[in-house]
């Protein structure tokens, strides 16, 4: 199993790896990663490796493999290093951290659109969801605002984890109806906003997060699209 190290320190930019791997499609695999693979709706990271003599690749993306693998895709053309390898990983960090940003953001925005989630996406440019809402919201300046002052209230987000039959039982943990939690290890990983004393949101989530809600900046509201009879597309963007 390659060891997911943004799942230990999202704020981690770099470390060194062993290249152990070339899958089928030219992605790199490495015994221990920071770069975040493309999943539940997060875009996957990108960056660069180097080795030996001021060597490098740029990584254009990062997409999930089979049994854990996390595959970062050399842009083409790029030199590769040899198998058995000690490369430098280093993140496109301007980018990782807009993603948590913006991830983190969308937690709060399920918060003050409280129905289902039917799916979602985050880039460093914006971020959406779609929600089962039969009809537009009346007053989008309004949850705008309830949005931002979330926002500014400076709760932590933390992270912790319960097993699969915990999260089985408690089915209301799960706000995305189309897009299932990372399970089939045993453990779910839960993303608190809050404390446990004043939880603002708890759900299962195996992204990247800033650690207190002051991180995510002033936010706006964009386009309310409807997309299908019952689904609304939530668009929000950074302020600046």
């Amino acid at each position: 199993m390659v060891e997911l190290l943004f799942r230990k320190d999202a704020y981690l930019r770099s470390t060194k790896a062993k290249l152990i791997d070339i899958s089928d499609t030219g992605g790199l695999i490495f015994d221990r990663t920071v770069f975040y693979p493309n999943s539940g709706g997060q875009a996957g990271d990108t960056g660069q490796i180097s080795w030996g003599n001021e060597q490098t690749c740029h990584i254009e993306t990062t997409v999930k493999g089979s049994h854990g693998k996390v595959l970062m895709i050399p842009a083409d053309g790029e030199n590769l290093p040899p198998l058995g390898t000690l490369c430098q990983q280093e993140l496109n960090w301007k980018q990782r951290y807009r993603h948590m940003r913006m991830h983190t953001a969308l937690h709060l925005l399920s918060v003050v659109i409280p129905l289902p989630v039917t799916g979602g996406q985050i880039t460093a440019e914006k971020g959406r969801l779609d929600f089962d809402m039969p009809e537009a919201p009346e007053n989008r300046e309004a949850l705008e605002k309830e949005l931002n002052e979330l926002i500014e209230r400076d709760n932590f987000v933390s992270t912790s984890w319960i097993s699969d039959e915990d999260l089985e039982q408690n089915p209301s943990l799960v706000k995305t109806m189309s897009v299932k939690p990372p399970m089939g290890t045993g453990k779910v990983r839960l993303v608190r906003i809050g404390d446990q004393n004043n939880t603002i949101d708890l759900q299962p989530c195996g992204g990247t997060h800033v650690k207190k809600t002051s991180e995510i900046g002033k936010m706006v509201i964009g386009k309310i699209e409807k997309k299908g009879r019952q689904n609304r597309r939530v668009s929000l963007l950074f302020s600046s």
